[in-house]
């Protein structure tokens, strides 16, 4: 599952991107509401994390122009406020639901499992490339009818590349995605999980779909 975090105290930021990628999440971060809302209109996201106090576009207004443009991804604000009345002008601003800081992990992490408990959410549509498919919500993936094993950084470069049909994607791009922002760019770690990711769904298979383009990337593309 992708999930989007729109906040700009960018400790907390790194604190909420590092904790759920280790439980098996992708995120991306924006740090102020303008980019937040480009960034959730794309359409990619499974979830959208929301603080209210933003630069450049407060978050209930990043929330309301999202709504109206027709965006449905669930949206969990956080705010510093924990009055009544600004919990429920949140709510009925379009937030499916609302957290206060400071706020512990745990908590965190059983109200984006509530949100992706519910119908709309758990309606989270495959990914199929060929005779390849991705669940997130299941966060499973089949070759044909045999299930693939991937590694939490597997699964999360896989995703990226599913949601990226025939797209060369570049290893800035993939280490903005898939990696901390704090990614060193000397390291030959991104091609070394995608030589792991290409054995897992490509060995002894045919088409192969994970191919390197020499001097740009890689692409993921069943013809």
């Amino acid at each position: 599952m992708r999930i989007l975090v729109v906040e700009d105290e960018k400790k907390l930021a790194g604190f909420m991107k590092k904790g759920l990628e280790e439980e098996g999440y992708a995120l991306d971060v924006a740090f102020d509401g303008r980019e937040g809302l480009l960034m959730a209109l794309d359409g990619v996201y499974d979830l959208v994390i929301l603080d209210i106090n933003l630069p450049k576009m407060d978050g209930l207004s990043v929330l309301q122009e999202f709504r109206r443009q027709k965006g449905q991804t669930p949206v969990l604000l956080l705010t510093v406020r924990a009055a009544i009345e600004d919990k429920v002008l949140g709510l009925d601003t379009g937030a499916d639901d609302y957290l206060t800081k400071p706020f512990s992990f745990q908590e965190l992490l059983a109200r984006i499992r509530a949100l992706m408990r519910r119908p709309a959410a758990a309606a989270s549509p495959l990914l199929r490339v060929a005779d390849l498919t991705l669940d997130p919500a299941r966060r499973v993936v089949f070759r044909g009818s045999e299930k693939i094993d991937l590694s939490t950084k597997e699964f999360a470069l896989l995703d990226y590349f599913m949601r990226h049909p025939g797209r060369v994607l570049t290893r800035t791009m993939i280490a903005e995605h898939v990696w901390d922002y704090d990614f060193d760019p000397m390291s030959n770690i991104i091609d070394v999980y995608v030589t792991y990711l290409r054995k897992k769904i490509d060995s002894g298979r045919e088409p192969k779909l994970l191919h390197t383009v020499r001097g740009v990337g890689y692409v993921l593309q069943g013809d």
